[in-house]
């Protein structure tokens, strides 16, 4: 395993319920502030393996934006039970629910 992923993966696993982290931000705190989409990938192909909380990551405005809508609907239940605040009907409010792994 690459070592980029290894540290991915140790972040995602990092952010605790009721918070979520940017694929940016991720990857930022990986080493790689350009990085997103391999981010997008790691989870993709790895959530199942590692038991990733895929549902804590979303895009960088916070919005969940899945192809699949039921996977959408599941995140967005997910992360409702964990006590996420959404602006939006699949918008996180980022300024309450934002990790910030530096503090």
């Amino acid at each position: 395993m690459q070592p980029f992923t290894a540290t991915v993966i140790k972040i995602i696993k990092e952010i605790p319920k009721g918070r979520v982290m940017s694929y940016g931000q991720i990857a930022t705190y990986a080493g790689s502030p350009r990085g997103a989409r391999q981010v997008v990938r790691i989870l993709h192909s790895m959530s199942h393996k590692y038991g990733l909380p895929w549902h804590r990551v979303v895009n960088k405005v916070g919005e969940i934006r899945l192809n699949d809508s039921h996977q959408a609907d599941m995140q967005k239940e997910l992360l409702e039970q964990e006590g996420v605040f959404f602006i939006q009907a699949h918008q996180v409010d980022m300024s309450r629910s934002q990790y910030d792994r530096a503090k």
